[in-house]
């Protein structure tokens, strides 16, 4: 690991329709690194992970993966090109089995990288193993959100979005995936996490950023952030 940054974006501008969502948005990770992206409903989080995954395409500013320009590009082509994206609404196929959805899912990073293998995601998420055979559409919460962030790992990406992970979970299971998200974390992974809830991510992210109506209002390390009670109250209070 390194201080280089391997995702950025800069200045992103973003639409639905004509309504302007994102106003010259941008952030900055370091390999190996969390960033939590934090905000209020609505503020713009999953707006910004869209665009970045080109799933809402900027109509301005730069997103920069691992020193290659991807801006403008089809989401599969900047998927190919290593980013991993883990939706809100978790999106696995509910008919077919876990082991499938993961073999569904599997290829070589771009630069050829291997590393995620069904048996190396059995060993770090040992919860879905005993459940291998089982229907997706029968797993619950938890685990479909496990599966989620399991799946896009078998794609072997650069850097993993996660768009609110512990929404709509029990408090027992937001630990579990809290847990989780640690552990990829000490195995290197390069994570932005798109987040309301601030307390699922003090423990877990390295760097913060705020955004609020579209626009970041403040950056800063998670330590700093902590100790922040007037941006803490003004942008993050519900």
């Amino acid at each position: 690991m390194s201080d280089r940054a391997v995702l950025e974006a800069d200045g992103i501008d973003a639409f639905y329709g004509l309504s302007q969502i994102l106003f010259g948005v941008g952030l900055s990770i370091r390999e190996g690194k969390t960033m939590a992206l934090l905000g209020r409903n609505g503020a713009g989080k999953s707006t910004t992970l869209k665009a970045i995954a080109g799933l809402v395409p900027p109509r301005a500013g730069r997103v920069v993966l691992a020193g290659r320009a991807v801006q403008g590009q089809k989401p599969h082509v900047i998927a190919r090109a290593g980013i991993g994206y883990v939706p809100e609404d978790r999106q696995i196929f509910p008919e077919h089995t876990v082991e499938d959805n993961l073999i569904i899912a599997g290829k070589k990073g771009p630069r050829g990288e291997d590393h995620w293998t069904i048996e190396r995601v059995f060993d770090v998420f040992p919860l879905l193993e005993p459940m291998r055979h089982r229907y997706g559409g029968k797993l619950s919460g938890g685990q479909q959100q496990m599966l989620t962030i399991a799946r896009t790992l078998m794609g072997n990406p650069i850097a993993l979005l996660l768009d609110e992970p512990s929404e709509g979970l029990a408090p027992i299971v937001v630990a579990s995936i809290a847990s989780l998200l640690k552990k990829l974390q000490s195995l290197g992974t390069t994570m932005l996490l798109a987040e309301q809830n601030m307390h699922f991510c003090l423990g877990i992210a390295d760097d913060v950023t705020v955004i609020d109506k579209g626009q970041v209002v403040y950056r800063d390390t998670i330590e700093g952030l902590r100790a922040n009670e007037p941006i803490k109250k003004r942008y993050l209070a519900v």
